[in-house]
């Protein structure tokens, strides 16, 4: 386990393990290579090899280790930007292929459970969207009103919610919602892509990504994959600077999971309409609470915020504790804390299709929204489709070099907020020398033009290097919480030791030699203080399109 998985740990994690499967030895080839073991990345996988494709997969590190075992797992046809939002950007016909794809993938992720007989705790329930304190009924009125435009069968706006924990008064019923346990179905899905003749290569860093009539995608080890196509299935693009990137912003969320009396609280999905907004499950009793069988499992996330742009976990962390204590029954303390990363595209809806300005055998799946285990179903089903040129109704939806007019306003606020970031460069230092740390800690100092990511281990070793991240130059920032380097310029992420954890960058940060005059040496070496306590990084630009995460 890295720091940074000790630092942050869901209860999939704790409560299930994926298969492992060895790097890449040697060089291959394939009909299709999918790069990325997520959810996204493996029922592409399947799919292909289920319609007889020949199909290998790389991922870099353990499959579902990226945003997967981090998610809260809901599925859902409720939209985190809602209908009315869709509508007003992509039209009633846009409204409708939203809701149709998002149920659809629903009814795949079950039909693939029962067919390959995965145990993943699938149940089918009720959702219900009820208003924060202070909003108007209004928000809920007109969501019904597109959200039956949008062909949701069903759907209904109650004056009270037939259940007294929690007691959210005025809500719509989603009905026909699901969740699952997110690794226990991709550990089955992952398997039965095997059984169908497909090849797992787990551990297999992909550091170059080449289309055309033989596309090739290289490993940092040296083997290298030969396709006819490729899928990017990153969570974020690893194979593209700029196109995708200046159309989606990353975000951190949080979770938190507790337990409640068994059958207290309804098995149902919830969520609020604040913004960024709460959401809730239960999960089924005892799940990783050994003599917990008395119990029911809650898991809530919320508390948004761009990635890199705040250093305050603990308070989001007390804010949805707040936010749970006061609506459901909890026993005990929390038993997990998590955060997890969502990429918020500037229309509401994921990039699915031929990567921009790349040749037309490379494929991408990215810009989940808040909805990643849907999103990442829709992708397989749709890239699978493009693939073996079958006509999807939704190709033009999710089409990644879509242009939305009427998001003209959210794309110059995101990139103005972009280039804000880039600020970083002309401001001092956060500490003036290594020495100012305490052990465990990180921070930015400047070394005459340039900024260094200083780290000082448990053992108080010191290790620099370059702040500069590798994708487009943004300065990064220490996260504190889970002891990682953010760039708060497009999201990219690298454990204290300067290795890259979450893309778009896709190598790691630059060692430096730290500083060899006798003054630095004693400095480094000397008895430390307490760490500077250094503030939220908000930049002055308002955050466009910002939902939540499930």
């Amino acid at each position: 386990m890295s720091i940074h998985d000790a630092q942050s740990t869901s209860l999939w994690m704790s409560t299930a393990t994926t298969p492992h499967f060895p790097p890449l030895a040697k060089d291959v080839s394939c009909d299709v290579c999918v790069v990325g073991g997520g959810i996204a990345g493996v029922t592409t996988a399947y799919l292909l090899a289920k319609a007889g494709k020949s199909v290998a997969l790389l991922e870099n590190g353990r499959i579902g280790g990226g945003q997967t075992e981090r998610t809260t797992a809901h599925l859902s046809n409720a939209i985190d930007a809602r209908y009315y939002e869709i509508e007003r950007l992509h039209g009633e016909v846009g409204a409708r292929l939203t809701a149709h794809s998002h149920g659809a993938a629903i009814d795949c992720i079950e039909e693939i459970s029962a067919q390959e007989n995965i145990d993943c705790r699938f149940e089918r329930l009720d959702g219900y969207l009820f208003l924060a304190p202070d909003d108007p009924l209004e928000m809920l009125e007109r969501e019904l009103e597109c959200g039956r435009r949008s062909g949701i069968e069903g759907l209904e706006l109650l004056a009270q919610a037939p259940f007294e924990h929690p007691n959210i008064g005025a809500c719509l019923r989603f009905p026909r919602q699901a969740q699952f346990h997110p690794l226990q179905y991709l550990s089955g899905l992952a398997a039965a892509l095997i059984r169908r003749g497909g090849r797992i290569y787990c551990d297999t860093h992909a550091t170059e990504v080449s289309g055309g009539r033989q596309a090739r995608v290289r490993t940092e080890k040296g083997p290298t994959v030969a396709a006819a196509a490729v899928v990017v299935a990153t969570n974020t693009p690893i194979n593209d600077r700029v196109a995708i990137h200046t159309k989606q912003a990353a975000y951190r969320t949080y979770v938190i999971s507790a337990r409640l009396p068994a059958g207290a609280t309804p098995r149902a999905l919830f969520w609020d309409t604040k913004d960024p907004y709460h959401y809730a499950r239960l999960s089924p009793a005892g799940d990783g609470m050994r003599g917990a069988d008395a119990y029911d499992m809650l898991v809530v996330g919320g508390e948004d915020h761009k990635t890199g742009q705040s250093d305050d976990a603990p308070q989001r962390y007390r804010n949805l504790e707040e936010w749970t204590r006061s609506r459901f029954p909890v026993v005990g303390g929390i038993t997990h804390r998590w955060s997890g990363q969502v990429f918020e595209t500037i229309d509401g809806l994921a990039f699915i299709g031929h990567n921009p300005l790349d040749a037309e055998n490379v494929y991408v799946a990215t810009g989940d929204c808040g909805m990643g285990m849907t999103h990442g179903t829709i992708a397989g089903m749709l890239l699978s489709d493009l693939i073996l040129q079958r006509e999807n109704p939704w190709a033009r939806l999710y089409d990644p070099s879509r242009k939305t007019l009427k998001a003209a306003i959210e794309y110059a606020r995101e990139n103005s907020n972009t280039a804000w970031q880039y600020t970083d460069w002309l401001t001092p230092g956060e500490v003036a020398s290594a020495g100012e740390l305490m052990p465990g800690c990180g921070a930015i100092l400047r070394r005459g033009l340039s900024k260094v990511a200083c780290y000082r281990d448990e053992d108080s070793m010191v290790h620099e290097f370059s702040a500069m991240c590798p994708h487009l130059g943004g300065v990064v920032q220490w996260n504190s919480a889970e002891h990682t380097w953010d760039c708060p310029a497009h999201g990219s992420r690298f454990d204290a030791l300067g290795r890259v954890v979450t893309g778009p960058a896709n190598s790691d940060l630059k060692p430096v030699e730290p500083p060899h005059t006798e003054t630095d040496i004693a400095a480094q070496h000397s008895e430390v203080g307490d760490l500077p306590a250094y503030g939220t990084r908000e930049s002055p630009d308002v955050e466009p399109g910002q939902r939540g995460s499930r």
